[in-house]
């Protein structure tokens, strides 16, 4: 899987529907970022909130304990972890549930934000999680 090269908050718009952004959660938000939906299965540290200004929180879509712990954040392992968390997300029953809810917002047209709380901005699996929502829609 190619991983984007842009370090801030971008946009990856499918061909279809609205538009994925991500976003940490430490970023201050912004009316653009329209939906934002943190996508960690642990909430922020440090972060009220009133300051996430968050409008969901979807902690079946973030990576299964096991595997974020396998992984580690490690740049070495992130084409084996992209592999392995969609894997979940096309298997784990909550995951679907989660994965299909974005893509009806998406499909209405709608701006989403995933929002995380790593703090690599290119190592993370929010790039990730939007990529595969991207080819979902196209």
């Amino acid at each position: 899987m190619n991983q984007p090269d842009q370090t801030s908050a971008p946009d990856i718009t499918p061909s279809v529907g609205g538009a994925i952004r991500i976003k940490r959660v430490y970023q201050t938000p912004s009316a653009e970022d329209g939906r934002r939906i943190l996508v960690d299965r642990l909430w922020p540290r440090g972060v009220s909130h009133e300051r996430a200004a968050l409008d969901e929180w979807l902690k079946t879509i973030a990576p299964s304990p096991e595997l974020r712990t396998w992984w580690k954040h490690d740049p070495e392992r992130m084409d084996e972890f992209a592999e392995r968390y969609c894997h979940e997300l096309d298997t784990e029953p909550e995951n679907r549930e989660a994965v299909e809810h974005i893509l009806g917002l998406l499909r209405e047209g709608r701006v989403v934000t995933l929002v995380y709380a790593a703090k690599d901005e290119r190592v993370n699996h929010a790039r990730i999680l939007a990529e595969y929502l991207r080819e979902a829609l196209a």
